[in-house]
Formats: structure tokens, sequence, C-alpha cells
């Protein structure tokens, strides 16, 4: 196989905020150092009110370039951003430019397109030789905005997929088939399906850790704790937890919401209008994962729109039994057996399988270990950095042709 000469690699993400893209792009920035590539990681500015992951990347010795103009909302600020970049960009001379989330997957190309043409070399047929590389961690197709803004998305979205992109990663099947052909987004080709992965060390000896978070919340241990974990934002409907939550109001199970954001005094006020002062804890936003997944007896989600979201990939991690709405990725995460997936927005729905699970043990071991099985298998991190190193060296070097397209099919699979 040819050898592939040290490459630059410049990564964009808009923010690192909680999330599961921020700490993707860190371990992915910390695994491409090595005589074979050198990367760069760029990101925006958190706005108030989302907690700043900075200290991720410190943690794993990743210092990121910051542009403060780059953020997520739609602003004058985006122009000055497109400028920074392709200045940035000059200076690194990538041989990757790899963006991620919408944002920095907009303004990211754009400045890309710009770096590849203007160029007295253009005039001879020979413009920068750069590729581009954009993942969908979820996509803002639905749910997210109005239909007229949302169709002048997805048409930006199609135009950057034609002009200067060389691959689109999907984090699973369902998202390729939701991205390529319900919203056109892409050629078939051209999309590859590249799992997430996660640091599973972390959650080594995780029954030795169950009784901390429970401790801290005055939680014994017999009672059925449901816990839902992710920012405080619409997108991840904690209103249907909530109101499922009071259906269930006096039974044997309590609630936890570990997370913050720009809806927690809302949420807050709709938990005490429905009387769950006593059933229902908001705990705020935690560093500490591998204590309060043991913790837990089911792992609950009820976002409308998502990608693989990296809370459940933790969860099964932890062998813990999942309840979540079917969108995006999820489908594939739980398959048949590995969890309950209820239709968006069924509050009945959701709760009688939260009452289902809670009163069969053997059925939350079962599932739990399924889930436990099938993410050691497939969401390593160390997976992750191969995947991404193969799918560079097949742009880079043209005689490798192994082609990556239906990997994530294989994992549905298995």
């Amino acid at each position: 196989m040819p050898e592939l000469s040290q490459k630059k690699i410049v990564r964009i993400i808009a923010r690192l905020n909680v999330g599961g893209p921020a700490k993707h792009v860190v371990w992915l920035t910390s695994g491409l150092q090595d005589e074979a590539y050198r990367s760069v990681l760029v990101a925006g500015s958190v706005p108030a009110g989302e907690e700043d992951m900075g200290y991720f990347a410190e943690e794993a010795g990743v210092t990121p370039i910051y542009i403060p103009e780059m953020s997520r909302e739609i602003s004058l600020n985006d122009a000055v951003t497109v400028w920074k970049l392709f200045r940035l960009f000059l200076r690194e001379r990538p041989d990757i430019i790899h963006t991620h989330t919408a944002k920095a997957g907009t303004v990211g190309r754009v400045a890309g397109f710009f770096y590849r043409w203007l160029t007295p070399a253009t005039l001879i047929g020979r413009p920068r030789a750069c590729k581009f590389v954009h993942t969908y961690h979820g996509h803002v197709f639905h749910s997210y905005y109005g239909r007229g803004r949302t169709r002048v998305f997805l048409a930006i979205e199609r135009l950057l997929a034609t002009l200067v992109t060389d691959r689109l990663i999907v984090v699973s099947a369902q998202q390729r088939d939701e991205i390529g052909n319900a919203f056109r987004v892409g050629r078939p080709r051209q999309i590859n399906v590249i799992p997430l992965g996660l640091d599973l060390s972390v959650f080594a000896d995780r029954a030795s850790r169950r009784a901390r978070f429970r401790e801290e919340l005055g939680i014994d241990d017999q009672t059925i704790l449901v816990g839902i974990v992710g920012r405080l934002t619409e997108i991840k409907n904690h209103q249907m937890f909530l109101n499922s939550a009071a259906r269930l109001k006096g039974g044997p199970m309590r609630f936890v919401i570990i997370g913050d954001g720009s809806l927690r005094p809302a949420l807050e006020a709709q938990a005490r209008s429905l009387g769950l002062e006593s059933d229902v804890v908001f705990a705020g936003s935690r560093k500490d994962p591998e204590y309060f997944y043991p913790a837990l007896d089911i792992v609950a989600l009820t976002s409308l729109n998502e990608g693989t979201p990296l809370t459940l990939i933790e969860a099964m991690a932890n062998a813990r039994p999942i309840v979540a709405t079917s969108v995006g990725g999820v489908v594939d995460l739980l398959g048949a057996d590995r969890g309950i997936a209820v239709p968006r927005g069924d509050e009945e729905a959701f709760a009688a399988a939260l009452i289902k699970l809670a009163g069969d043990k053997q059925l939350r071991y079962d599932m739990g270990a399924r889930g436990h099985e099938f993410v050691q298998r497939n969401y390593s991190k160390e997976r992750l950095v191969e995947d991404i190193k193969h799918l560079y060296r097949e742009l880079l070097i043209p005689e490798v042709r192994v082609s990556m397209e239906f990997q994530g099919t294989r994992i549905n699979e298995r």
C-alpha cells in the first residue's frame, strides 16, 4: 500500500459546548497526531446559557484555535468568520478541511471554496489541492426551524455538497437514508457511514460506582431511578419527559434530569405545575458520567431529532436499558432488542415502556447486557480514529479504493 507523508488536517466545529460532537472532534484531533497526520482544531464561541467544554480539549492535550465570531446563530459575523478561516487556511495550508455541525460546515466550506480557487494557478487549471469532508452529527432539516428557513438551509447544504465537498460522513445507516434519500443531499458514493466512538475505559468497574450519585440524591437502591441526560433545549423535548413522569407520579419510580440550559427555569416551572416536586430532581450539568450512569436503572431520551446520541452509547456502555424516541440514529443503536423505541412525541407509549422496564428486572438486565456487548464491539474511540484515517487515506492516495460506504449497515446487522 502506498505510503502517506505527513498531512495537515484542519478540523472545524461551531462551538465546544456540552455534547457528543465536542468530544468527537477532540478525540479525533488528539488521535490524528502522528507521523502521518498533524491536526489543528478550530472552534467558535459558546453562547451564554451553554456550558463550555474547552476543559475537555485541554485534558486531552488539544489547544483549539478560537474564532469568537463563529457561533450557532446566523449574523453578519459569519462573513468575518469566513474571512478569518480563509486566512487561517492560507497560513496552515491544509490537505484536508473537515467540518462538523451545520454552522461550521457552512462557513468552513465557503471559506474552503475561496481557498481552493482564489490562487493565480487557477488560471492554468491548478487550484489549490485540498480535500473537503463534512460530518453530520445530526441535521437541521426538521424540528429546528420553520418551513421557509429549513428550505433555505437544505438548499445551501445541497449546493455545498455539490460544489465543495469530497465526502459526507453520517453517523448511522438510518441517517444516511434520511439525508441522502429523503432530503437528497449529496450523491450515494459521496456519503460514508462512520459511527461514533468513545472512550470505553472510563466506564470500567461500573458496579462499584452505583451508590455515590444515588446517595447524593437521597434515593435508596430499591427505587427505580429513570434519568435523561442532555442539554435543556427545545430539540431534546424534556417537556415530554416531564409529562410522561406525571403519568407515573406516586409509583415506584423517581426521575432525574442531568444537564443544563436555557430552558431550565421553564422546565422547573412545568415540573411544579405537574406536582412533581417530590418525583423529579434537576441535577444540573455533571462532569462525572462514570458515576451517574451506573446509578440509573433506566436511561431515557425524548428528542425530536438526533444523529446518534452519545448519551445512549454511554448508557449502553454502562449496561443501562433505554427508552427513547425513534429518531435519527436511535433506531440503529437500539436494534430490535437493545432498548425500547417509541414514536416521537408519544407520551403514553413512553410511559408504558417505562412501566414495562420498571416492572421486569430480568428484562432490564438482558437489554443492558446486549447493549453493553454491542457498544464494546462497535463504538470504541480507537475504531473511530482508524475509520477516519482510512477515509483520509482513501481521499489522499488515489490508489486506495477500499470503500466504507456500507460499514454502518454491517454494524447495524451484527
